[in-house]
């Protein structure tokens, strides 16, 4: 569960927020005023994320290497065109 905190609050308990996030994989969304500004997360909480994101990034890497350009479909359609005229 993620917990509001202002950070007036986050300054005079940093200690104990550091704890909560560390020990009891407490998660904070710190704001400033009503405006949230950063989220405060444990380091393996923040690793995992980080190995995702590197296996995302590489599987739309793979998706984009077998995108195929304007002109490429243009010749593959024209192709199709032909062979299905052949075969009329």
């Amino acid at each position: 569960m993620t917990k509001d905190l202002t950070a007036l609050k986050m300054r005079g308990n940093l200690g104990e927020i550091l704890e909560e996030v560390y020990y009891k994989g407490q998660e904070f969304i710190i704001k400033r005023g009503k405006k949230p500004m950063a989220v405060l997360i444990s380091l393996d909480e923040f690793e995992n994320l980080r190995k995702q994101r590197k296996t995302d990034m590489a599987i739309f890497d793979n998706i984009r290497s077998k995108i195929y350009s304007s002109a490429s479909i243009k010749k593959d359609v024209e192709e199709a065109m032909k062979a299905v005229r052949k075969g009329v």
